[in-house]
């Protein structure tokens, strides 16, 4: 079974991500990194719940994860202007979420073109 794109991607996100926040220094541990740490996964989970429901129950959390992906954009950007991520890694990650959101908005276009034809 081939997976969807948009979960190897969040896989990939996370598979980074996860490391990169747990060497930020002490005094950022209990408030960046564990923003940034379940922002992610959040929105993975969110992904994973939109796979497994359908209808207005898929886009609600289609939405939630949307929502979640904000968020993580504007947390990675704070780490960065804060040093706490180089250039080139935020460079990284920031590419890397720009991809999960393509795809997330895509299959909410799909989502809502499917909910007007029903």
């Amino acid at each position: 079974m081939t997976q969807s794109p948009i979960f190897v991607k969040t896989h990939d996100l996370l598979l980074w991500l996860l490391p990169q926040t747990a060497k930020f220094p002490r005094e950022q541990r209990f408030a960046l990194t564990q923003a940034v740490q379940q922002t992610a996964m959040r929105l993975h989970e969110k992904l994973i719940e939109a796979g497994m429901t359908q209808g207005a129950e898929r886009r609600a959390r289609l939405r939630e994860a949307d929502v979640a992906l904000v968020k993580l954009k504007s947390y990675l950007r704070l780490c960065e202007e804060m040093k706490l991520l180089t250039m080139r890694q935020y460079e990284h990650v920031a590419r890397l979420a720009m991809e999960v959101g393509k795809l997330l908005g895509a299959w909410l276009t799909k989502e809502n073109q499917t909910c007007r034809v029903a």
